[in-house]
């Protein structure tokens, strides 16, 4: 299940991990968006325990938003040890998030 990163929790759900996280940052109003959704779901249940998948309302959480430069979403953001290490910009395969969060935990 994704967990949902705000401005408020962000130090203590992607910071602090022990795991790799991957952030989604979205809006409800986005197309692309709300087409990936069911994949970043998968994701989150396929890896559970071993990367924590997160989903950052954009719209309600700027901050965190602004401090990774969102400036289109969807954007997934990669963090280990409480730092990005890869960002993948728009609609993307199931398999190209795959690859890139079996890249971080190899």
């Amino acid at each position: 299940m994704e967990v949902k990163i705000t401005d408020g929790n962000f130090d203590a759900e992607v910071k602090e991990s022990k795991l790799p996280v991957l952030v989604d940052f979205y809006a409800d109003w986005c197309g692309p968006c709300k087409m990936m959704a069911p994949l970043v779901a998968q994701l989150s249940e396929e890896f559970e325990g071993t990367c924590k998948v997160g989903k950052c309302n954009v719209d309600e959480n700027p901050q965190t938003a602004s401090m990774f430069r969102v400036m289109s979403i969807p954007t997934f953001v990669l963090f280990l040890d409480g730092k990005a290490v890869d960002t993948v910009v728009g609609a993307v395969s199931k398999t190209a998030l795959q690859e890139k969060i079996k890249q971080v935990l190899a």
